[in-house]
């Protein structure tokens, strides 16, 4: 992120601000990490990220949460994340469902992860999806320096 001089923010729902954490442990975050959301309850989904009426755990709320954890934290990038680790099913969404999006310069993309295993697993590959997002998203729409 560094060489790119860009900006990141996160905002985060079942990773409870992990990934977050793993931002701003990373050598020189201080010059490019913005800052995390971590929007757990759906009321402050709503509230804090002006999520519209629509399932937390969908394509429609990932893509909100990415866009205006941005937009709020000064951010030319932000990832986002929302899903079901478990045990229980929420909504229509089955354990292991994980939304994930990124927001940057050149538009904003979600996709659809199934993770299987127990939730801090499922949790674990959420963050690690996440950041691989993140980082492809930030490496393909930067132009490489000479």
């Amino acid at each position: 992120m560094v060489e790119s001089g860009r900006t990141v923010g996160v905002a985060e729902s079942l990773t409870g601000g992990r990934i977050s954490a793993t931002l701003a442990a990373a050598p020189e975050a201080g010059t490019w990490y913005r800052g995390g959301i971590v929007a757990y309850a759906e009321e402050v989904k709503r509230s804090l990220l002006s999520i519209p009426d629509c399932p937390v755990v969908s394509k429609a709320c990932a893509q909100y949460l990415a866009a205006n954890a941005a937009r709020l934290l000064g951010a030319d990038y932000s990832v986002a994340v929302t899903g079901e680790a478990g045990p229980q099913s929420q909504e229509d969404a089955k354990p292991g469902t994980v939304w994930l999006a990124v927001t940057g310069p050149e538009g904003n993309e979600a996709i659809l992860a199934n993770f299987d295993g127990e939730p801090e697993e499922i949790v674990d590959r959420t963050i690690d999806a996440a950041l691989e997002l993140l980082l492809d998203y930030v490496q393909a729409s930067t132009p490489a320096r000479k």
